[in-house]
């Protein structure tokens, strides 16, 4: 038998942690000396400590590891619990991973602030364009690409060939990432009339996007650093005394898996 110091030491678990795992139910000791309180453990006791540790490692609460430990789970249902803790975890690294690349990405930026010449930025006359266009508010910006690709699946098989490259006009009010009222607007002739519905049962409008005067550049590089290019749009319509007059529009020159990388062009109406 071993006091709960020595006990503490074969175990390299702490004192505090042995006495909260016994004041819990997981592990009380082997027994109490009645007169002087001292806890005394047994070396027996050791592999359920290794498995409460091991369990505790894999992200299990100390409630689930009790259940697991006293209610003698069958080993369908530990599965169960350690798929979904696995679930979860992967769940977590995958947010931390997009943490990382929106840090990543703000440094990028701020690094570029004091290095973008305005050369990169003109002011352009859009014409108005004829175009078929599906609008829907969308939950997660990465979801774009996904309205994109359920449009040219409906056009496509249909005989419709966009006349030009196809653009996002986003509608928000204000940005809320959450809640992305985007259209997507593929320029088509005149004389199409009759389109049928997107595999997704999306349907088309048959409308015409106005043209007028624009700040506009190209972006060369990833969708997820095109913040940067907005925030230079935005300072240079501020340095050069314009208005914003209307939605931006993302025109994709290329496709997302080309060769030489993604080429968009950002456009602000101004006034």
């Amino acid at each position: 038998m071993y006091r709960i110091g020595e006990f503490s030491k074969i175990c390299r678990v702490p004192v505090s942690a042995l006495r909260y795992y016994s004041d819990l139910g997981l592990l009380p000791p082997e027994s109490i000396d009645p007169e002087s309180g001292y806890r005394y453990y047994s070396a027996g006791q050791l592999p359920r400590l290794n498995r409460i540790l091991a369990l505790k490692d894999l992200g299990l609460s100390l409630e689930e590891i009790s259940a697991i430990l006293d209610e003698d789970l069958p080993a369908g249902e530990l599965r169960g619990m350690l798929r979904l803790k696995r679930a979860e975890i992967g769940q977590r690294v995958s947010e931390e991973q997009a943490r990382l690349a929106r840090v990543e990405n703000r440094l990028r930026m701020i690094e570029s602030e004091d290095r973008m010449p305005d050369q990169e930025i003109v002011l352009k006359e859009l014409e108005d364009v004829p175009v078929v266009s599906i609008r829907e508010v969308l939950s997660n910006p990465q979801d774009v690409g996904m309205l994109i690709a359920d449009g040219y699946s409906a056009l496509m098989p249909a005989g419709i060939m966009p006349i030009g490259a196809c653009f996002s006009i986003y509608h928000d009010p204000e940005f809320d990432p959450t809640a992305l009222d985007v259209e997507i607007a593929y320029p088509v002739a005149e004389t199409v009339t009759d389109v049928p519905d997107t595999p997704g049962g999306r349907s088309f409008e048959r409308r015409v996007v106005r043209g007028g005067r624009a700040a506009v550049t190209i972006h060369q590089g990833p969708y997820d650093m095109i913040d940067q290019v907005y925030t230079r749009i935005g300072k240079w319509i501020s340095d050069h005394e314009l208005q914003i007059a209307g939605e931006p529009q993302e025109a994709y020159l290329t496709a997302p898996d080309d060769p030489g990388g993604p080429v968009t062009e950002i456009r602000f109406p101004v006034a």
